[in-house]
């Protein structure tokens, strides 16, 4: 399948040198959640901007839904709608006026009907006649994806969509989020909140310092990068890990009181028993065991840490 964006080469400069994005090849498949992750000044913003046609590349191409953003721009940009992390609407407008001013903005025609299915679908109808600055912060987010949406776009940047959202409002954003794809567009997010990646990606690209780390499906990432690790409380504390460990993924914690195995989970031989058998021939008891496995988190500070 062809993929909605295409990306090839991508680099940006800024005047004073700074090396913002350093050739960038990515691309995105139609009809995924894709979350791309990266630490403050990675490049996230950059990048989509160039997508967005905020940001001039100084090299490279951008193909959005088939058209060259930079030969085709007016095409490309009406496929393609933004939410960007800061909260900017007119506030002393409507949300029925502000959405249907966005619509046409892209020279689309009116259509009221579309309009109200759009504030339905995002929980928005009953403050269709409410200003936006008497509207919560997690109804101004609506509104925002709403207006990105109001010129009907196959693809959708979402830009930290939760920031100072609480926890219950960011799960229901989840929803939308998935009903939004469930419905033909494609979506891609940045995102702090590692466990937004974990809950809603089907693929997941980490960025540093310019430069795409990893693009992997996000169950493939947690199988290929992922470690188990069993945790064995001691009966008795140890001074040290007997000499009989040496080499081995065994840890020692710093009271002496646990021993901390790390293991591939994909391996048809974890090593587990062969573990539990020697401890015993060296004598050393333990009251109780458990397991766990790193999470995406882990996976994104190891891989940035990497490139540092």
């Amino acid at each position: 399948m062809t993929p909605i964006i295409s990306i090839r080469g991508l680099t940006k400069t800024y005047a004073s040198g700074f090396e913002a994005l350093k050739h960038i090849d990515l691309e995105i498949r139609r009809g995924e959640i894709f979350a791309l992750l990266g630490p403050n000044g990675a490049g996230k913003t950059t990048l989509i901007g160039a997508v967005c046609g905020i940001v001039r590349p100084s090299g490279g191409s951008i193909h959005a839904d088939g058209h060259d953003i930079a030969r085709d721009y007016r095409l490309a940009r009406t496929k393609i709608g933004l939410v960007p992390q800061e909260l900017s609407t007119d506030a002393f407008e409507t949300v029925w006026a502000t959405v249907s001013f966005s619509r046409g903005l892209f020279g689309k025609p009116r259509d009221p009907a579309f309009v109200e299915k759009l504030l339905r679908q995002l929980s928005l109808w009953d403050k269709k006649d409410a200003k936006i600055m008497t509207l919560s912060g997690g109804m101004k987010r609506r509104v925002m994806i709403a207006k990105a949406l109001s010129h009907e776009p196959t693809i959708l940047f979402l830009d930290e969509p939760t920031a100072g959202v609480d926890v219950e409002l960011r799960r229901d954003m989840w929803e939308m989020v998935r009903g939004l794809r469930a419905s033909g567009v494609t979506i891609i997010l940045t995102t702090h909140y590692i466990e937004e990646a974990e809950e809603m990606a089907d693929r997941i690209g980490v960025i540093s310092r310019g430069r795409i780390l990893l693009v992997e499906d996000k169950a493939a990432l947690m199988a290929k990068l992922g470690k188990k690790q069993l945790t064995l409380h001691l009966q008795a504390p140890l001074a040290q890990l007997p000499a009989a460990f040496a080499g081995e993924p065994l840890e020692l914690s710093a009271d002496g009181n646990a021993l901390t195995y790390t293991f591939d989970a994909q391996s048809e031989a974890t090593g587990i028993g062969a573990l539990l058998r020697r401890l015993n021939e060296q004598g050393i008891d333990f009251k109780s065991l458990q397991s766990s496995e790193s999470s995406l988190e882990d996976i994104f500070v190891s891989l940035v840490r990497e490139q540092s």
